[in-house]
């Protein structure tokens, strides 16, 4: 929900009704994954995608015709539905995605979940999208670390899903829930998606150069809070940086450890050092290194810059498994040469690394193409869609 938020929430403070399509659960290929969405405005505008283009325009009917009559359904698109590629869903894939309308009266807690998201606050939205009683079907919980919203039709089943969703949004995951149709566990009859909202995971780039900047924008077009850091404050200024959330004037190594002990660092962390320059790199590496979750640490620098790099490092006593966190020279092997070009292939590894991927082209491989499940290790536990 998180692309299409602006929209809705616009759509909802002007006191009209949205259409809103959630992807729910997908099964084999499915082109998006849960959490994704699309809003259809009362003007017939669309923001969004629930497939990537494959049902689009089925689903585009369904949530016309639900903002219309209030009534919300779970539809399945797949390939076990002879009407799946009659809509265009070639992809092998299932998708159930949840139609539902939504306006100040159907959904009068978005205004305060909006807020939370754009604060950087976690919550999580519990939604009813099955149950034996077509009146709970739409009913919604919102869940936050140490409050809740609203009810889902019984204090059983709101205890249930509260305790599960807060585990969820720990993990930051979105999936459906099932339980009896009063919350009992280990029985069914009542499904519940959980929509997790937890802060959108930081990337540090350390370095206020043209390589940063080009960074900078890939960063925050992948949903990134980017924070870029130098000591040299004639280099790090705002107007250099446009696409970064913040500009810090401080030395890397010093503004990383004051994150770190602020508990602004977590598994989900990206840190990119790219000034190539001992007396700033070696000291931030040092701290990155050193951490005890942090999800990626690269380093720039021709393999001579590396060599000395490790050098370095090794006589400030890191170990071999410290070492062995540090992706540098940074990037894949692109043949990247401009910034941007750069920028591309250093995101290319962290994406990579994040979803377990081989960095080789998809020609060459047989099998599934989507990596549906986040590697242990540096981003274990941090997936931040929705």
């Amino acid at each position: 929900m998180r692309d299409v938020l602006a929209e809705l929430v616009s759509i909802w403070r002007a006191g009209h009704t949205a259409g809103l399509a959630t992807v729910v659960r997908t099964f084999r290929s499915a082109p998006r994954l849960p959490g994704a969405a699309m809003v259809v405005a009362p003007d017939g505008s669309v923001s969004g995608s629930v497939s990537g283009g494959c049902v689009e325009g089925a689903v585009y009917d369904t949530a016309t015709e639900v903002a219309r009559t209030g009534t919300p359904t779970l539809e399945r698109y797949g390939v076990s539905d002879d009407d799946a590629f009659a809509v265009g869903l070639t992809c092998g894939g299932i998708i159930d995605i949840f139609v539902e309308a939504v306006s100040q009266t159907t959904f009068p807690e978005l205004g305060a979940i909006a807020g939370d998201i754009d604060a950087h606050r976690p919550v999580a939205v519990a939604t009813v999208i099955a149950h034996p009683d077509a009146s709970r079907v739409g009913r919604r919980l919102v869940v936050r670390p140490d409050a809740v919203a609203a009810s889902l039709g019984s204090a059983r089943a709101d205890a249930a899903v509260t305790d599960d969703a807060r585990g969820l949004l720990a993990l930051g995951r979105s999936e459906v829930l099932t339980y009896g149709p009063d919350g009992q566990r280990l029985a069914d009859g009542m499904e519940v998606f959980v929509s997790c909202h937890a802060p959108r995971p930081r990337m540090l780039v350390f370095g206020a150069i043209d390589f940063a900047a080009a960074l900078a924008q890939q960063g925050a077009f992948l949903g990134y809070r980017v924070t870029v850091c130098d000591a040299r404050a004639v280099f790090a200024t705002p107007s250099r940086f446009p696409a970064a959330e913040q500009v810090v004037v401080d030395w890397p190594h010093r503004y990383l450890a004051a994150q770190a002990d602020a508990g602004a660092i977590d598994e989900s962390t990206v840190i990119c050092v790219l000034t190539h320059d001992p007396k700033f790199d070696v000291p931030a590496l040092e701290v990155a290194l050193r951490l005890p979750r942090v999800g990626y640490v690269g380093a720039m620098g021709s393999r001579r810059t590396h060599d000395d790099r490790m050098a370095r490092l090794r006589a400030a006593g890191l170990t071999d498994a410290e070492l062995g966190r540090l992706a540098s020279p940074i990037g894949l092997d692109l043949g990247a040469r401009t910034p941007e070009e750069t920028a591309v292939s250093i995101v290319a590894d962290i994406i990579a690394r994040r979803w377990g991927g081989g960095g080789r082209p998809l020609a060459q491989l047989l099998g599934r193409i989507h990596h549906d499940q986040q590697v242990t290790g540096g981003f274990e536990a941090t997936s931040t869609i929705a």
